[in-house]
């Protein structure tokens, strides 16, 4: 899978923080019945590759992937688990190529345009914008113009203080909605 076609799949990537590895598989049968896909279920609780793992054996039209992966370690955890694809809060060249290394696409979260350069030097041509409207919106339609190389952006499209989504107006971009 490219990290790049779970934009493809719908407009909305639930992040999902759980728990209870019980409550796992029928979150993700009604999110699929929903119409929502893709699931990104992070590592931030000890039950969360429990809960993956429950999820792909008993939602197999559920495209699933481990997000807040931080370490080679987190990455390693995901693709074990069965992850289709992974999420970072960052990027760093370490994280990057371990899982070009064990064949886990990553999303990186890049929040400068250092992040999005580093990305792109290690072959990503997507990440995930998460600052929408931000420096990495101009970073990414600056990259995809000065290089002539395909840079891609997913943008977190979040609720701000006026309760109005921000809009980010570029080719590269597509819109990926947090509530």
């Amino acid at each position: 899978m490219n990290t790049l076609d779970l934009a493809g799949h719908g407009p909305v990537i639930p992040v999902i923080v759980i728990d209870r590895v019980e409550d796992a598989v029928p979150l993700a049968r009604a999110l699929v019945a929903g119409g929502v896909k893709v699931l990104e279920v992070t590592l931030r609780t000890p039950a969360a590759l429990d809960c993956i793992k429950a999820m792909i054996a008993e939602v197999p039209e559920a495209i699933v992937g481990a997000g807040t992966v931080r370490s080679i370690a987190d990455a390693q955890a995901a693709k074990d688990a069965g992850c289709q694809f992974a999420v970072s809060p960052g990027y760093t060249p370490e994280i990057g190529r371990a899982c070009l290394d064990i064949g886990l696409p990553l999303l990186p979260g890049v929040s400068t345009a250092s992040e999005v350069m580093m990305a792109n030097a290690d072959g990503y041509r997507a990440a995930l914008d998460l600052q929408a409207n931000g420096i990495t919106v101009a970073a990414l339609v600056d990259l995809r113009a000065g290089s002539g190389e395909f840079v891609h952006g997913l943008a977190v499209k979040r609720p701000v203080a006026d309760g109005l989504a921000r809009e980010v107006d570029a080719e590269c971009v597509d819109q990926v909605e947090v509530r």
